[in-house]
């Protein structure tokens, strides 16, 4: 499986994180409309990413929900027909929920940086370093800390669960 390290942390000053990730991009923006849909997993998350073009792909991954950079483990698979893929997973699984977002983004070196705005949710970001097969998660995730600092994000900041996660917390917690 493909591995990265991965942060997670809500933005309160979307316009002043756009521009010091802009000031430190290789490449981007792109701007990316997506639609997440979950079904129930036993070993980790799994979701379908629909795209506007009617394409998508399907994404398993394992993390451990704790804040500050962590180890990602994901495969991804394109699929040319989301919606079928949808009402087979859905019977077979059930359905999680879903997550709406738009994402900007950027690239800096070998990290993604995604500026999202989630429907509910509001404004976040993340940082994903892309590791090498057999590179030691230490490397990725010391150029995580360091991009952390150059972006100005504090530890305060950090959000130690999935968006579908934060979504559901919120179902819960208004009895929804």
């Amino acid at each position: 499986m493909a591995r990265n390290i991965e942060i997670k942390a809500a933005v309160t000053d979307p316009t002043s994180l756009r521009q010091r990730v802009a000031a430190l991009a290789d490449d981007g923006p792109w701007l990316i409309e997506q639609h997440d849909i979950f079904f129930n997993c036993a070993h980790g998350r799994l979701k379908l990413r629909c795209f506007d073009n009617g394409e998508g792909e399907l994404i398993f991954y394992r993390r451990v929900d704790t804040a500050g950079p962590k180890a990602s483990e994901y495969e991804r698979s394109p699929v040319a027909d989301p919606n079928s893929l949808r009402r087979v997973l859905e019977r077979a699984n059930g359905l999680r929920g879903e997550v709406i977002k738009t994402r900007t983004l950027y690239r800096v070196g070998r990290t993604r940086i995604h500026l999202d705005h989630v429907a509910g949710l509001g404004d976040y970001m993340e940082l994903e370093v892309v590791l090498a097969p057999e590179e030691a998660s230490e490397i990725g995730e010391a150029e995580a800390r360091e991009l952390m600092q150059q972006l100005k994000i504090e530890p305060n900041a950090l959000v130690d669960c999935a968006y579908i996660d934060l979504i559901e917390a919120g179902e819960r917690a208004t009895g929804g």
